[in-house]
């Protein structure tokens, strides 16, 4: 988005030190100005704001036959210079690794709970397969991706992962949380976007048409009708989660394709059954 040029140059500086070379480094301006990046960097100049799943497509179309690529929030920072080589030897060591999630921690060492991608979030550094991931660093398959098909755009932001995950799992693929990545990340909350519980509610209802089995489509959107109604203190967020709710039933979200029950199954053994 243009607004964190400092922090920018940071991440890309922590880049440039890995100490196994990226092949390739894109940053996305989306619907901004470019700011100033090294000549080593290729740039992609969107026109609008795609959002986070438009603004990935456009890398991963830009970048074109690769084997992985890593995507990072433009205001994270790698710690550690072994991180490249840390994915590579995971992907080598297990052909079936379609999603890698990173640990994500401030600038004092602590992850917020709703960054460990499992209902049980007290260790994080516990790693394992798991059902979904970060959006703020991550690292995909090229080929998963091929098979599995790209970031669903209608989300815009908020969920996209789970519903690139649940693909990912219902063609076979793992997603494995590797804790020993790491990156630096300010502490937040996701409520800092003006129009959070609209897209939150909405993707809801997207995640839910495009995947579920029609039984568990109540009862998905159900439990989190209830979870919104205990968890928003404002009525100005309750207002706005409703009329995302009721924009996800009538607007387009994409081809449904309903995960097998065997998925289902499989997500419920890895701690995070599909209606919660």
């Amino acid at each position: 988005m243009g607004t964190r040029p400092k922090e920018l140059a940071e991440l890309l500086a922590s880049v440039r030190a890995q100490t196994a070379e990226a092949a390739r480094t894109v940053v996305v301006a989306n619907g901004c100005a470019m700011p100033e990046v090294p000549p080593w960097v290729e740039a992609v100049q969107l026109e609008e704001n795609r959002g986070v799943t438009g603004g990935r497509n456009a890398a991963l179309a830009h970048l074109g036959d690769m084997d992985l690529v890593l995507d990072l929030d433009d205001d994270g920072l790698l710690v550690s210079d072994d991180v490249f080589a840390t994915i590579t030897a995971l992907y080598e060591a297990d052909e079936g690794l379609g999603i890698v999630g990173f640990r994500i921690a401030d600038e004092t060492g602590l992850t917020q709970r709703r960054h460990v991608p499992r209902l049980r979030a007290g260790d994080p550094m516990r790693g394992g397969l798991v059902t979904g991931f970060l959006g703020g660093a991550h690292v995909l398959s090229v080929k998963m991706l091929r098979e599995v098909g790209p970031w669903p755009e209608a989300f815009f932001f908020a969920h996209e992962e789970t519903d690139l995950a649940w693909r990912a799992i219902d063609a076979g693929w793992q997603v494995r949380y590797a804790p020993q990545l790491l990156l630096q990340h300010p502490r937040t909350s996701p409520a800092r976007h003006a129009f959070f519980y609209q897209v939150n509610a909405r993707n809801r209802v997207y995640l839910a048409r495009r995947h579920l089995p029609a039984v568990l489509v109540p009862v998905y959107l159900g439990v989190w009708v209830a979870l919104t109604l205990a968890r928003t203190r404002t009525l100005v967020g309750l207002r706005a989660w409703f009329a995302g709710f009721a924009e996800g039933w009538r607007t387009e979200c994409g081809h449904r394709k309903p995960m097998r029950w065997r998925t289902v199954f499989q997500l419920a053994r890895l701690g995070r059954p599909p209606v919660i």
